[in-house]
C-alpha cells in the first residue's frame, strides 16, 4: 500500500482533479491517499501552516499542487517541506517553469502544465459561478487533450517507483505535444481541434496576466478577463468537438486503472479493458 499526500495550495484547475486521477472508481488495493490543502489562499502563513501537518501523515510521497511555484507562499512552502524524507512532486501552471531548475536542485519532481491557465482575478469580473465555469471549461480541455493523462501516468509511475524500491521523479512541462501524444486522437481532425483547444487555454493565461497584474484602466482589465474567459469557453467546445469525433467512429481512448493499480487500455466502447504494454 502507498500512502499519497497531497497538498494543495491555492487552485490551479489540475489541483481539482489530481487525486482522483489516480483512483477513477475508488477500487485500487494498492493505494492511500490523503489531501490537505490552504483552500484558494496561498500566503507564506497559509502554507506553512499546512505544512505542520505534514509529518503527521506520514507519506510514501508528496504531491504538492498551486499555482506558480516561484511564488512566496510556494516558495515558503517548499523551504518547510525540505526535511520530509518522501519523494515529493510539485505540480504547477506555466510561471512554475521559472523554477524548474531550483526544484531539480532541492530534490523536487515536477509537472508544469502549459494549459491550465491563470483565472481573470478582478472582483468585478470574478464571481463564484465565473470561478466554477472556467475551471470546469479548463478541466475539459486538459482530460481531452491528453494532459490529465500525463499527469496519471507520471504519478502512477512515481507510485510504482516506490513499490519497487527505486524512486522516479517526473521532471515534465506538460506542452502540447506532449498532451496530444497521451491524447491517443486516432483521427487528424479530432487532433487538430484538440491542438487549437491546447493553445486557446495556453493563449488565455497570457491574456489574464495582463488582466490581473499590469492593465490599471478597470475597463480595459475587465475586458481582458471576460476575452480570456471567452477563449477558454471557445476551448472547450473544441474538446468536445474533438471527443464527439473520436466518439463517432468508437475509438475513444480509455486508461483505467486495475485494482492493482496498473493502467489498463481500449478503445472500442464494449471492449474489456486490458493491461497496457509498459
Amino acid at each position: 500500500m502507498v500512502h499519497v499526500v497531497i497538498m494543495k495550495c491555492g487552485n490551479i484547475a489540475t489541483s481539482t482533479m489530481v487525486d482522483l486521477l489516480l483512483d477513477e472508481i475508488a477500487a485500487r488495493d494498492d493505494l492511500q491517499v490523503t489531501v490537505v490543502g490552504s483552500g484558494p489562499k496561498m500566503t507564506p502563513a497559509e502554507t506553512t501552516r499546512i505544512a505542520g501537518y505534514i509529518p503527521s501523515t506520514n507519506p510514501d510521497i508528496l504531491v504538492v499542487c498551486g499555482p506558480n511555484a516561484a511564488s512566496p507562499g510556494m516558495t515558503r512552502l517548499r523551504e518547510a517541506l525540505a526535511d520530509v524524507k518522501a519523494p515529493k512532486i510539485v505540480i504547477g501552471d506555466g510561471p512554475s517553469k521559472k523554477v524548474k531548475d531550483k526544484l531539480e536542485q532541492e530534490g523536487f519532481g515536477y509537472l508544469i502544465m502549459e494549459a491550465d491557465p491563470l483565472i481573470g482575478a478582478r472582483r468585478e469580473f470574478l464571481d463564484p459561478t465565473e470561478m466554477a465555469i472556467f475551471n470546469a471549461d479548463v478541466i475539459r480541455v486538459l482530460a481531452t487533450v491528453g494532459s490529465l493523462r500525463t499527469v496519471q501516468e507520471e504519478l502512477d509511475k512515481a507510485i510504482q517507483s516506490v513499490k519497487n524500491g527505486k524512486v522516479y521523479l517526473p521532471r515534465l512541462v506538460v506542452s502540447e505535444s506532449r498532451s496530444l501524444a497521451k491524447a491517443g486522437f486516432s483521427n487528424p481532425y479530432a487532433r487538430a481541434k484538440a491542438a487549437v483547444a491546447f493553445r486557446l487555454a495556453d493563449l488565455a493565461a497570457q491574456v489574464n496576466y495582463n488582466a490581473c497584474f499590469v492593465e490599471k484602466d478597470v475597463k480595459k482589465y475587465i475586458r481582458l478577463a471576460a476575452a480570456a474567459h471567452e477563449a477558454v469557453r471557445t476551448a472547450a467546445q473544441l474538446a468536445d468537438e474533438a471527443r464527439e469525433i473520436e466518439k463517432a467512429s468508437d475509438k475513444v481512448l480509455r486508461t483505467p486503472h486495475s485494482r492493482k493499480g496498473r493502467i489498463l487500455r481500449k478503445r472500442a466502447l464494449l471492449a474489456k479493458p486490458q493491461e497496457a504494454v509498459q
